[in-house]
């Protein structure tokens, strides 16, 4: 068998009823079974195919009868129509490149006029014809996607970019812009398509916003790091002050300075993370210290106030049995001696004073008007009380002088309040006599 012309053969045409498939998307039908439809063997084993324009020779056949030749050229043919086929259907699928199926596609086209088959040529070029400008179409879609895709990418990067350089310029939230920058540049990773000149500049805008970043972050951690040394260093000395005053017994202005150095502490702002902790421990075990001396201390000053407000209590359930009206001189005896044990039992809690004193003073006071009364009616020579109730506030307040030059302060208050007591009855003879 030889594939090689031996001749030009004579003109041949297409039998009636055996035209060619033609036109865009007609079927290719298959060579062998009907192989004589497409070509033919002259008696010199000279083998023809029919075409449009005409007889063209693809071949001899010597090796057995003429219709083995022709379906040896027929199966040549349905092989090459399965290549397209195969060739068009994965182009259809998606699966086919279009770029090789356009190379393959045009490629078979070519070797057509010239193939050494029998079939029906037209129809298969035509059917190649449609892979061509399948593939043509597909290859300008996806053109068209890829520029589109570019455009889309330039776009984000460009937007990244932006974000990135909006961030350098104004955030202050280290943390969560840091975070942002990075998940900028895992996404800038992923983000393809893009050419390289227009990349390259993209990169560098956000390359700039990141480093810009950094600097301006480190700058402000540097300074809070100063900060943060200072405050160490003030709260250091205001521990130094605060275990100094933990063994005071000057409870109030301690307890003031104490108030005032948590204020201090407060505006000297954090301590490195590590110090902090361990500098408040400090300054607040200080203050406990302090604290709780002073709890414990007024804990016992109380319940001996406590005790003193009940030994009150006591004098005044006898001096409220006193009875002026029977006997003044003896009831004012004994208002003297309850006071002297007044004074003596000393203080009560605070929120009792008022109660108990204002309990002795009418006491006191319904004392004092009986004397009164009795003065009015009994003293005929009201002018020579008088003198002699300023002698007696005279006499008192030199006793107050004598007992605070002496350094007796308790017996200094004590005869100035008789003196005022004195005053008073002064006052009211004088009083009386001005009446009369």
């Amino acid at each position: 068998m030889s594939d090689e012309n031996t001749g030009t053969p004579a003109p041949h045409q297409v039998p009636h009823g055996h035209t060619p498939a033609a036109g865009h998307g007609a079927p290719v039908p298959p060579a062998e079974p009907h192989p004589s439809r497409w070509g033919r063997v002259d008696d010199e084993g000279n083998v023809y195919v029919r075409t449009a324009d005409g007889e063209r020779a693809v071949g001899v056949w010597q090796a057995g009868s003429p219709e083995e030749g022709l379906l040896h050229y027929a199966r040549r043919f349905d092989d090459l129509r399965t290549e397209v086929e195969l060739l068009g259907t994965r182009l259809s699928s998606g699966a086919g490149d279009p770029k090789h199926a356009l190379a393959t596609a045009t490629q078979l086209r070519e070797s057509l006029p010239t193939a050494a088959v029998v079939g029906d040529l037209q129809a298969l070029s035509a059917r190649i014809d449609q892979i061509v400008a399948h593939a043509e179409t597909a290859l300008a879609a996806a053109k068209q996607e890829r520029e589109q895709a570019r455009a889309a990418a330039v776009e984000r990067k460009q937007a990244l970019a932006e974000e990135a350089e909006k961030i350098a310029a104004e955030s202050v939230q280290w943390k969560a812009a840091g975070d942002r920058l990075r998940a900028i540049l895992d996404e800038w990773k992923t983000i393809k398509g893009v050419d390289r000149k227009t990349d390259d500049e993209l990169w560098k805008r956000f390359s700039k916003a990141r480093e810009a970043f950094n600097r301006r972050r480190g700058s402000h951690f540097a300074e809070l790091d100063k900060q943060r040394a200072a405050a160490k260093a003030r709260k250091e000395e205001l521990i130094a002050e605060a275990e100094a005053l933990a063994e005071s017994t000057d409870w109030g202005p301690t307890a003031g300075r104490y108030k005032e150095l948590m204020a201090e502490w407060k505006a000297a702002g954090r301590a490195p993370k590590e110090a902090d902790d361990a500098l408040w421990q400090r300054f607040r075990a200080a203050q406990d210290t302090f604290f709780s001396r002073r709890s414990a201390t007024f804990s016992e000053r109380d319940a001996e106030f406590a005790a003193n407000a009940t030994r009150k209590e006591e004098l005044l359930v006898e001096a409220e049995k006193i009875d002026p009206g029977a006997n003044l001189d003896a009831a004012k005896a004994q208002l003297r001696r309850i006071q002297e044990q007044w004074d003596e039992i000393g203080k009560v809690p605070r929120e009792r004073i008022r109660e108990l004193d204002g309990r002795l003073k009418a006491v006191q006071d319904r004392i004092r008007a009986v004397e009164d009364s009795q003065w009015r009616r009994s003293d005929p020579e009201a002018q020579a009380r008088a003198a002699q109730f300023r002698e007696r506030v005279e006499q008192f307040e030199a006793q107050a002088a004598k007992a605070r030059a002496a350094g007796d302060e308790r017996r200094a208050k004590k005869a100035e309040e008789q003196a005022a007591q004195w005053r008073e009855w002064m006052q009211a003879a004088e009083q009386a006599v001005a009446d009369r």
